[in-house]
């Protein structure tokens, strides 16, 4: 079985591809893919873009062209929920589009055609997934981030990048009054767990905390996401491969 491993930011695939094994690049639909073996599994791994469209084409191009059966994603997003920190990890058990909006044809969120507005993620490959999530953050290996903790549930994602604390408010308030609880916001995963769904391959996902989503949003990003996010990315990966054998 073929795993893809989709990151969000270059940072976090470096230390992946240069740990394959018989590595080689194929270029297709406007993107690399590296391909190789990495902890003794066949895996591709490319960057989903930035936004919904470009996730969704990248996927698509990962189940179509390279014929991946599981896809774990990687990445950073603004925790929004209460006691989502800074250095925190969210692993997703559920997607929403925050910016989905068909009413008054559909209910807000609702996904037209599908009859809901979540989508779940893949309870296995999640639950190996906070597994060594777990592991990554009772190790401490990012000093600065002693006390990181891992939280699971729903993640937000739109097309736009939420980075005030009035819009962060505002979306928290209006999604939890229809009893949606959301952690963090990001702008690619709902769209990979929405064309994963479409083609039935299972799919997990993880965030590494690097804002609150508020006026703060912009602080420091290249150096977080260097130093913690892309160290807990690679560690992640690496642990959740070393699980699946």
């Amino acid at each position: 079985m073929t795993i893809a491993i989709l990151s969000a930011l270059a940072e976090e695939q470096h230390g992946l591809v240069d740990a394959m094994e018989d590595m080689q690049s194929q270029r297709h639909a406007g993107r690399d893919f590296w391909l190789g073996r990495l902890h003794g599994h066949e895996v591709v791994c490319a960057l989903s873009g930035i936004g919904k469209v470009a996730a969704a084409t990248t996927t698509a191009a990962l189940i179509e062209r390279f014929g991946v059966r599981a896809i774990v994603f990687t990445g950073v997003a603004g925790g929004i929920g209460q006691g989502v920190n800074v250095g925190d990890v969210v692993i997703a058990r559920q997607f929403l589009q925050h910016d989905m909006d068909a009413s008054p044809i559909f209910p807000r969120w609702e996904l037209p055609g599908y009859g809901c507005t979540t989508l779940a993620c893949d309870g296995a490959m999640t639950d190996r997934l906070v597994q060594a999530a777990a592991s990554a953050v009772q190790a401490g290996i990012v000093a600065s981030h002693a006390s990181a903790r891992v939280h699971e549930g729903l993640i937000a994602s739109g097309d736009q990048f939420v980075s005030s604390r009035q819009a962060s408010d505002r979306l928290r308030t209006e999604l939890q009054a229809a009893s949606h609880h959301v952690l963090a916001v990001e702008m690619e995963g709902a769209a990979v767990a929405q064309t994963c769904f479409d083609y039935c391959v299972p799919f997990a996902a993880m965030r590494t905390i690097s804002d609150r989503a508020d006026d703060s949003a912009h602080v420091d990003f290249s150096e977080f996401v260097r130093t913690v996010a892309s160290r807990y990315a690679q560690l992640v990966v690496s642990d959740f491969l070393r699980q699946l054998r």
